[in-house]
C-alpha cells in the first residue's frame, strides 16, 4: 500500500528562482529554492509562477508560507511538493541596504567552501543537492545560441488547459541562448568548472534588453552579468543538481552584494 506524506505548513525564505520551462505534469514551472525557518534548504515544486494570483507572487529574499509534502517523484532530499493554493506571502522583501547585510545574515551561514566540496559531500552521502558557495575566480560568461522555438511536444505542454485560475496573457517565451559561467574553486585540485545559469533574472534581462537594444543586447548583458559580477560584486552561486542527471549541477541563482 502506498504511504502518502502529510502536508505540513512551512515558512521559507526564497533565495533563488529559475526561468520557467515546460513541465512534464503541469504547464510551466520554475525551480524555486529557499531556506526554511528551521534551517534547511528546500526545493519547491511545482511553482507555476506566472499562474499565481498577484497577491501570491513572491520576490527573492521574501518569506512565504505554504503547505508542503515530500516529493515522491523526486528522490533528492530537499525536494518538496507545494500546495499552490496555500502559498501566502508573509513579509516584504529583505532590502539590499548596507551592502546587502540583512541578506548576508540569512544566507552566509549556509555557505559551502566550494562547488568541489559540495560535489564531494554529495558523492559521499547523496546530499546535499542544493548549495551555496563563492567561487575563487569567475573567468568568463559564455553565451551560446540554441533553438529559438519550443518543440511541438513542449508547445503541447504549454497549451494545456490551465489548472490554475490566473493564466498569463502571453505564452512563455523560449530563451534562444544558454548562459554559462566558467570559474575555479578555492581547492588545490580544482580544474575549473563550467555551469549553465538559469536564474530568472538573466532570462528577464535578456528579454528586456533584446527589445530595448536590439542586436547590441549582448553588450549590456555582459556589462551586468560578466564584468560587474567579476569586478564589482562579491558574487556567489546558488546551485542544484539536475533531476534527470543527478551528477550534474547548474547555477539556479546569483547572490551579488557589492565588494
Amino acid at each position: 500500500m502506498m504511504v502518502y506524506e502529510p502536508w505540513v505548513k512551512k515558512r521559507v525564505l526564497v533565495t533563488a528562482r529559475t526561468y520557467p520551462v515546460p513541465s512534464r505534469s503541469e504547464i510551466e514551472v520554475s525551480c524555486t529554492a529557499g531556506i526554511t525557518d528551521d534551517g534547511h534548504w528546500i526545493r519547491l515544486f511545482p511553482v507555476p509562477y506566472r499562474f499565481l494570483t498577484p497577491d501570491q507572487r513572491f520576490a527573492k529574499y521574501q518569506y512565504i508560507e505554504a503547505e508542503f509534502t515530500k516529493a515522491t517523484s523526486d528522490p533528492r532530499p530537499e525536494s518538496f511538493k507545494v500546495n499552490v493554493d496555500s502559498i501566502e506571502v508573509v513579509s516584504p522583501p529583505i532590502p539590499p541596504d548596507n551592502k546587502w547585510q540583512s541578506r548576508k545574515d540569512k544566507v552566509l551561514p549556509f555557505r559551502f567552501p566550494s562547488l568541489c566540496a559540495l560535489q564531494a559531500a554529495r558523492n559521499r552521502s547523496g546530499e546535499p543537492t542544493l548549495g551555496f558557495f563563492k567561487p575563487k575566480a569567475i573567468t568568463s560568461l559564455t553565451i551560446e545560441e540554441t533553438t529559438a522555438e519550443w518543440t511541438e511536444k513542449e508547445l503541447g505542454k504549454l497549451r494545456r488547459y490551465p489548472l490554475f485560475g490566473n493564466a498569463p496573457k502571453s505564452e512563455l517565451e523560449k530563451l534562444p541562448y544558454t548562459f554559462k559561467y566558467e570559474f575555479r574553486c578555492d581547492d588545490a585540485d580544482c580544474h575549473s568548472h563550467a555551469l549553465s545559469c538559469t536564474d530568472w533574472e538573466m532570462g528577464a534581462a535578456y528579454r528586456s534588453w533584446k527589445m530595448k537594444y536590439g542586436a547590441n543586447w549582448q553588450s549590456k548583458f555582459r556589462e551586468k552579468f560578466e564584468f560587474e559580477m567579476i569586478a564589482e560584486r562579491d558574487t556567489h552561486f546558488y546551485v542544484g543538481t539536475v533531476h534527470d542527471h543527478p551528477d550534474a549541477w547548474i547555477i539556479i541563482g546569483l547572490f551579488y552584494p557589492p565588494k
